[in-house]
């Protein structure tokens, strides 16, 4: 099971939130590149990229900061947020990224998944943010009244290769990854599936991998010191 150490941008900072509310913002760590090769030297191979600014406004003012580490911290970096047209597919795939993340212009627009997959294969993800069984939008404010399994469904029928599950209720919460839900959506698709939210120590890690997914996103849990990097990929396996 690959792990994805995260680092989410705003205002050029290096922030966390909590369940995604805007106004829990609060800077985590100094230089994204200086981080993203402290993930490294602990063993990552991956790193999940979240363009705070570009998913709310759909500003890509964080770019530069992204792009550097993209560029040199010999990390394979999977990217989301803000990419709502066929413009910023092509901005962000031609960017080098490993794997790019296609959100709320999931549910909005449905045909640039196709247009990403068109051009990009399995280097396209969708990311599936979730509260009370249905998936979110803009930033996690709007709901779109759609049930996540059946959304999963329909972007496997796609193409699409993997999905990024977040349980809003779990994020930045340390309280475990939505187990349940994360079942669910195996039996419903054949994707490969990243959990992301509520990871917290090393049993999470052993749980998720003993499950077969094909990966797990760290992110509080690395900055608030519940988890050991270098250990939790020791217990995950191989990172490729």
């Amino acid at each position: 099971m690959i792990l994805l150490p995260a680092i989410d941008m705003k205002d050029g900072r290096c922030v966390r939130l909590r369940k995604g509310d805007f106004d829990t913002v609060h800077q985590v760590a100094g230089s994204a590149l200086a981080t993203a090769r402290d993930f490294a030297a602990a063993g990552a191979k991956w790193i999940h990229m979240v363009d705070l600014d570009g998913a709310r406004d759909g500003v890509r003012k964080n770019f530069p900061h992204i792009y550097q580490v993209i560029q040199e911290s010999a990390l394979q970096v999977e990217l989301g947020g803000g990419i709502k047209n066929e413009l910023d597919v092509i901005t962000v795939g031609e960017s080098g990224v490993g794997r790019l993340v296609i959100g709320s212009a999931a549910v909005t627009k449905p045909e640039l998944v196709d247009y990403a997959v068109g051009l990009y294969g399995e280097r396209v993800a969708v990311g599936i943010d979730c509260l009370n069984d249905r998936v979110r939008t803009a930033g996690w404010e709007e709901d779109s009244g759609l049930h996540y399994l059946d959304f999963a469904q329909s972007m496997e029928a796609k193409g699409v290769k993997t999905i990024i599950f977040t349980d809003i209720e779990t994020d930045g919460m340390l309280s475990g990854p939505s187990y349940e839900k994360l079942s669910a959506l195996q039996r419903a698709v054949s994707c490969r599936i990243v959990a992301s939210g509520g990871v917290t120590n090393l049993e999470d890690i052993r749980r998720l991998r003993d499950m077969g997914l094909y990966g797990a996103i760290i992110g509080k849990a690395y900055y608030a010191g519940t988890l050991d990097l270098a250990q939790a990929v020791k217990e995950a396996g191989e990172q490729c």
